[in-house]
């Protein structure tokens, strides 16, 4: 028995919550997975998981024993990132935690030129929905912040700044009009995540004298309401109604003219996006050279590169 794939496999088991999940994310059957980890408690003579039809837990003895094994995982993993840090060839597999939509819309178009750079580098991605600190089981951490300091054990590097713009689809606003007061959004078909129960709109600049530089809305009687960003992009692509939604999101149906941006004198959401890893001694060059790859793509400055580039970025 490899004693020390079988102490990543039950780490694995542990991380996603179910034997066969860990076996997708490892590319394994989930017949070797079971019998990797009943191995291993044959060998250590004792149960580590209590397994019923609805969950995973862990025995005591489980408990006590994962936490020495992500110790010693993460020796192992020092060890070999010394090792491979004098190469000059960044080679290995690399596990990257990214929201969802980040990875959709802007991620993995740009994959296939790291790949042709690095080819030696495999990419594992897990993709839940936001991602607001680095997690220790991932090489990469995307995050999203709206704080200006982050607070944690991890080193990061900004990647870009991104707005939350108000969009809808040509179409629907030559049918119903093109607001330019958030006022007017009481008049037109709106879509806001399910967790919002106000939004507030501030102009970017401020007109002197005005009470109306902040404009707070209660969410009532919304067309969609759901926290997957996505669907509210597809809502908004067909013409169900003005949506708020990141900017590299929109970046390209705002290209394209199926989504045209509204309200361009306020803004909704400003958040910085970083690239992030956990605090370690040895950086792999696989690591090193995909953080470096995205801060070159993305740019690393203080500014929102994507609605620069769909040219309507905000004055």
């Amino acid at each position: 028995m490899d004693r020390l794939h079988s102490m990543r496999v039950f780490a694995r088991v542990i991380d996603e919550g179910s034997f066969a999940q860990a076996a997708r994310s490892m590319n394994l059957s989930a017949a070797v997975v079971t019998r990797l980890v009943a191995d291993l408690e044959e060998h250590l003579g004792a149960r580590l998981i209590n397994r019923t039809t609805r969950r995973l837990a862990l025995t005591d003895t489980g408990e006590v024993y994962l936490e020495r094994v992500r110790q010693i995982l993460s020796e192992v993993d020092e060890a070999e990132a010394q090792a491979s840090a004098a190469t000059s060839e960044p080679r290995g597999h690399l596990r990257v935690l990214v929201p969802a939509a980040f990875a959709v819309h802007q991620l993995t178009k740009h994959l296939p030129r790291f790949r042709a750079m690095y080819p030696l580098v495999t990419l594992e991605l897990s993709v839940p929905g936001i991602v607001e600190t680095v997690d220790e089981n991932h090489d990469v951490s995307i995050i999203t912040s709206t704080r200006q300091v982050l607070d944690g054990d991890f080193i990061a590097r900004r990647l870009a700044c991104s707005e939350v713009v108000a969009c809808a689809s040509p179409a629907y606003l030559d049918q119903r009009g093109r607001p330019t007061h958030p006022h007017q959004l009481e008049q037109h078909e709106v879509m806001v995540p399910t967790y919002a129960r106000e939004a507030t709109f501030r102009r970017y600049v401020a007109e002197p004298g005005a009470d109306d530089n902040v404009v707070t809305l209660v969410a009532h009687r919304a067309a969609l309401s759901t926290i997957h960003v996505d669907t509210m992009y597809a809502g908004a692509l067909a013409g169900l109604g003005i949506a708020p939604l990141p900017s590299y999101v929109a970046e390209d149906a705002l290209l394209e003219n199926a989504l045209e941006r509204v309200l361009t004198e306020w803004y909704l959401l400003t958040s910085t996006i970083y690239v992030a890893m956990p605090t370690r001694k040895y950086v792999p060059a696989r690591t090193r050279a995909f953080v470096d790859f995205l801060v070159a793509t993305f740019g690393g400055e203080d500014r929102d590169p994507w609605l620069a580039a769909a040219g309507c970025a905000t004055r």
